[in-house]
């Protein structure tokens, strides 16, 4: 399998199955709805993977959880599972895509309202996968068109970041830039802003350039807090990862690109020089 330009190592997609679509689903509903509709309350998830799944930090505060399975799910009237799935678009749980996305890869008109619905293992092709991954909007990764001249010259541990997805949920922007610039194991860490923060302090400083290798592109909010990362690779290419996702892969592109895509509301750029 090869998204994005970038290869999928054998055995990862049978876990991407498992993440998008786990054979017990967590819904999120008000006590009201859970309890008009004969459900009962179980525990939050803690795993990293459904949390990106499911986009567990935009979920609304305080509501139930109901686990299901498929055949569970299947067994309700219809109607309540309609009211179910607009619930989790309403509480902006994730993985909720629409009928017609995905209407020529699976037929999901009566699951629900018609309009939305949820995955379930039978459902969750390669196909799928693909199209999943790519409707994120993420540009395709350019690794292969730089040349060995600019590898050569490059940060110590970029090459082997380039092109790639990681095992699961957890590694970030943060740790890849990390990592790309020699810091062992900083791209299997799902790492925190106060160790980024400490490693910009004490190996980088103000200044840059984005043709070169190893300015490190720094997003802060209004309130300071570095939001996002990525890091020059030199020739005009730079390293990011968008995001902690599962399904968010190490890509190389041109820097231009690579700030136009992470420019969001509220954050401004920032640049500061490898010094070590």
């Amino acid at each position: 399998m090869r998204i994005l330009a970038v290869d999928v190592p054998e055995g990862l997609p049978e876990r991407w199955r498992a993440w998008l679509a786990p054979a017990r689903q967590p819904f999120y509903l008000t006590p009201a709805q859970r309890t008009s509709w004969g459900l009962s309350a179980g525990e939050p998830s803690t795993d990293p993977h459904l949390r990106d799944t499911y986009t567990l930090y935009c979920v609304t505060p305080g509501l139930d959880v109901v686990w299901l399975d498929e055949t569970e799910f299947h067994a309700l009237p219809r109607p309540v599972r309609a009211g179910i799935v607009r619930a989790q678009v309403d509480h902006e749980r994730g993985a909720v895509p629409t009928v017609r996305r995905y209407a020529d890869l699976v037929d999901a008109r009566t699951q629900a309202d018609g309009h939305r619905f949820v995955w379930w293992p039978s459902m969750v092709t390669d196909e799928v996968l693909e199209r999943f991954v790519v409707d994120d909007g993420w540009p395709a990764s350019r690794h292969a068109e730089v040349p060995g001249a600019v590898w050569d010259a490059t940060l110590p541990g970029a090459q082997a970041l380039a092109g790639t997805f990681p095992p699961g949920s957890g590694p970030n922007c943060f740790g890849t830039v990390m990592a790309a610039a020699g810091v062992a194991d900083a791209d299997t860490e799902w790492m925190q802003r106060e160790p980024f923060e400490a490693w910009l302090a004490a190996s980088t400083a103000p200044g840059g350039r984005d043709c070169d290798a190893g300015t490190v592109l720094v997003w802060r909010g209004t309130d300071g807090l570095a939001q996002h990362a990525a890091v020059t690779l030199g020739g005009g290419w730079a390293l990011n990862k968008p995001s902690q996702c599962w399904y968010a892969p190490r890509v190389v592109l041109a820097v231009a690109d690579v700030i136009a895509t992470s420019r969001t509301a509220g954050w401004h750029l920032t640049r500061r020089r490898l010094t070590r």
